[in-house]
């Protein structure tokens, strides 16, 4: 199975789980660390859940170094993996990664859960802020009455700052509800469709 015919199914078993939640959006190759990674997948709603594809095609010689990256920014993340790796990459992803492998009968696609996604327990405020853009990052320092001195300031004063005097919650929740908001940003795949 390649990548393309992975990702296809991946997307299509998300829109299923998802079907009628206004409140969520998939992200396609959503970038990470202001573009120097991305994962393949995004999820975002009442969390930040990322999905990394890695088909029987692929190598694995990329993912140390993507764990480290999206372990920075995600909530949960699950790697979704062809039978040809799996093995060697569960091995390779931390124990709260979720794991499912995908198996081909038939011409289909089928998914098995080997383990299921956990909470992040550490996640890297500052990167997490490096998802907004500039002026949102101000919205929230405004609101937040932590924005003297830093109108002028790079952008990564800007995401010091939340990530110093911001809490948790209030971070996450404004970065989901920004990233919710971009209808048109070019990352956008779509708001999952809820047809008949």
């Amino acid at each position: 199975m390649n990548d393309a015919r992975l990702r296809q199914a991946t997307k299509q078993a998300l829109s299923s789980h998802h079907h009628g939640d206004p409140e969520t959006v998939l992200f396609d190759e959503f970038a990470v660390a202001h573009g120097s990674s991305r994962i393949d997948l995004a999820i975002v709603n009442g969390e930040l859940h990322g999905i990394e594809l890695k088909s029987d095609d692929d190598t694995l010689i990329r993912l140390p170094e993507q764990v480290k990256s999206f372990s920075r920014v995600f909530d949960r993340i699950t790697l979704v993996v062809g039978e040809r790796h799996a093995r060697a990459a569960v091995d390779v992803i931390p124990d709260w990664w979720g794991a499912r492998i995908a198996y081909e009968e038939s011409g289909e696609i089928f998914f098995s859960d080997l383990k299921l996604a956990e909470q992040n327990r550490s996640q890297d405020l500052c990167a997490l802020a490096a998802l907004l853009w500039r002026a949102e990052a101000m919205d929230l320092l405004e609101n937040l009455g932590i924005a003297n001195g830093l109108r002028a300031k790079p952008r990564a004063d800007l995401y010091a700052r939340l990530a110093e005097r911001a809490s948790a919650r209030i971070l996450a929740d404004h970065v989901r509800s920004c990233l919710r908001a971009r209808r048109d940003w070019r990352s956008v795949e779509s708001r999952l469709s809820y047809g008949d």
